[in-house]
């Protein structure tokens, strides 16, 4: 039997399908021609003013109406970075809490030990007043 090769081709940015491509080209367009217009505003109402911003709201956009787009690979990346930094610090902070812990048992024996002394000394000068 033979078997069917699988192509490795990368998809676009805009997604695979035309009808994506579509959607997206429109959506672009129209928030590019606002931005340049000076009418594109953001979820908080200000004026935008930066075009990477201005790009991101188009394919937000385009996404809603259905458009088949990847997410931006930084922020996967970033995301990783997060997660692997808050279990660095979570292990350092277990780390930290097991060496105070053994710390403070190694001081706290100490101070037994030197009232053992202090309790074998006072017993012995007890003793030694008795004898004279």
């Amino acid at each position: 039997m033979a078997t069917k090769k699988t192509s490795s081709t990368k998809k676009s940015s805009s997604g695979s399908g035309p009808k994506s491509k579509k959607i997206v080209k429109s959506k672009m367009q129209k928030t590019m021609h606002e931005f340049k217009h000076h009418e594109l505003e953001s979820g908080r109402g200000g004026k935008v003013k930066n075009p990477k911003q201005a790009i991101a709201i188009g394919l937000s956009e385009a996404r809603r109406a259905g458009a088949n787009i990847p997410s931006n690979p930084s922020k996967k990346k970033t995301a990783a970075k997060k997660k692997s930094a808050v279990k660095k610090t979570a292990k350092k902070t277990a780390a930290k809490s097991t060496a105070h812990k053994s710390a403070a048992k190694k001081t706290s024996a100490k101070k037994t030990a030197s009232k053992k002394t202090a309790a074998k000394k006072t017993a012995a000068k007890k003793t030694a007043a008795r004898k004279k």
